[in-house]
């Protein structure tokens, strides 16, 4: 049976809603969360992309319970390895035992701003593997110098580390990406209930290790209402293939989506009210593989979703809790 856990859209909500709703959906019986880590969101129209970090920190001292993970992290252009090294111990610090530190290949949106030029999907998951073995050297203690073949650090030390390093979760949307994860990683982190993506991380060595899916959706009190919602707030959700990873500005996400319906988005956002449609796409990630399934709800209202989940959705997963 699967685990339930809860996303944390920075793109649509500020901060202190964030921390908020953080700490009601641990009281709903949410285990855990992740929290995307943008510097721009998607869209214009979704308002909101603050600095994670500190985010994590409020949420630290909110909740007492709630696992958190970053969901995901890009450690390669943005930000250096080093520093998301040291920004992810000091929230493993303030959450002894519950942060993990998810990461992935970014999206040229968030990656951009300083000017550096936009590797290619394979150099970027070279420096993944890169970043993801200087973190854990620096997470050990001690001086660390490195010169490698993306990543340089000078006699660098983090004086302030937890108990224990935080896991790190490898995001994947294709087989490649799933079997560094699973070579490298501690879990595996995707947004659609694709079985070859699970298979190719078991093979590569992840069997056993956690399976992150995140399952997008719309609740509200019709379905044509939660249609036009994931539609305004969402429709970015409708790109396939690699463009969401290549446009460099949210109007480039409002433009390459201006063609789509309502009804398209529809066929990738779970939308309304009924709980079996919830459970059915809960479903679809279990049986192809996933053990964890953390619920999107797109747009500003989260109180209600959180309140059906605690009645409708989260007494199907007691038996994990």
């Amino acid at each position: 049976m699967v685990e339930l856990g809860y996303s944390l859209s920075s793109e649509e909500l500020g901060p202190r809603a964030l921390v908020a709703n953080a700490r009601l959906a641990e009281e709903a019986g949410f285990r855990f969360a992740l929290v995307s880590d943008h510097f721009h969101p998607w869209l214009d129209e979704q308002g909101e992309s603050a600095f994670v970090w500190s985010t994590i920190g409020a949420i630290s001292q909110a909740t007492e319970a709630l696992s958190l993970g970053t969901g995901v992290t890009c450690p390669l252009l943005r930000l250096h390895p080093a520093i998301v090294a040291q920004a992810a111990a000091t929230s493993a610090a303030l959450m002894p035992g519950r942060f993990f530190l998810g990461v992935g290949t970014g999206e040229n949106l968030n990656e951009h701003i300083l000017g550096d030029r936009w590797p290619a999907h394979e150099e970027r998951l070279e420096m993944l593997e890169e970043a993801i073995g200087l973190m854990r050297e620096l997470w050990h203690g001690g001086l660390v110098s490195r010169r490698g073949v993306h990543f340089t650090v000078d006699r660098a030390r983090l004086y302030t580390l937890p108990d224990e390093p935080p896991a790190i979760a490898v995001a994947a949307a294709g087989p490649h990406a799933a079997s560094l994860a699973g070579r490298i990683g501690d879990a595996l982190v995707a947004t659609a209930p694709d079985p070859e993506l699970v298979a190719a991380f078991e093979e590569a060595g992840g069997a056993g290790k956690p399976c992150y899916g995140q399952l997008t959706a719309c609740y509200a009190g019709t379905t044509e209402e939660a249609v036009e919602r994931a539609f305004s707030n969402w429709r970015n959700g409708g790109l396939g293939g690699d463009l969401g990873q290549e446009l460099s500005l949210p109007r480039f996400f409002r433009q390459a989506t201006e063609l789509l319906t309502p009804g398209d988005i529809a066929q990738n956002v779970v939308c309304g009210h009924e709980p079996e449609r919830f459970r059915e796409a809960i479903r679809e990630f279990e049986e192809a593989g996933f053990d964890r399934v953390y619920i999107h709800q797109v747009g500003a209202e989260q109180a209600s979703f959180l309140d059906f989940s605690a009645r409708e959705l989260l007494p199907e997963t007691a038996a994990v809790r």
